[in-house]
């Protein structure tokens, strides 16, 4: 496992969740007016999906755990591993449920489930981050 880039991807992910939480607003409402604000939100909650994904890759290769077959699984891996819980697996999971979506059908985005994300889940990533750091 390279330490440089996964500190790197954490490095990022910490921003992309910064960025999320600064521009969420109080009320769902809010968020279906603002244009600006969605493309902010969408692309930030999809680059940390993204980092998760790939710090998860590469944790589970220094590992020598069973490579994943899909994105999603690679958290399934980490949970095997009791790098992470199962709970917090599954969540993850659902994020990048999100991120395909906002990737490959953004006009089909739910933004009540995205400002539910915003304003309930962001401590998914940063438990995520948490616990990948303290394992370098």
């Amino acid at each position: 496992m390279d330490r440089r880039i996964i500190e790197q991807k954490l490095e990022t992910l910490r921003y992309c969740v910064q960025r999320v939480a600064e521009r969420c607003p109080a009320e769902p409402a809010d968020l279906l007016q603002d244009l600006d604000r969605q493309d902010i939100i969408a692309l930030n909650l999809s680059r940390a999906v993204q980092q998760c994904v790939d710090i998860g890759a590469h944790l589970v290769t220094s590992l020598d755990l069973t490579p994943p077959g899909t994105m999603g699984e690679t958290f399934d891996r980490l949970a095997e591993g009791q790098i992470i819980d199962s709970s917090l697996a599954d969540r993850l999971k659902k994020a990048v449920g999100f991120r395909n979506i906002a990737v490959h059908n953004y006009e089909r985005i739910n933004w009540e489930i995205v400002h539910a994300v915003c304003s309930r889940h962001l401590d998914d990533f940063r438990t995520f981050a948490r616990v990948v750091a303290e394992r370098l």
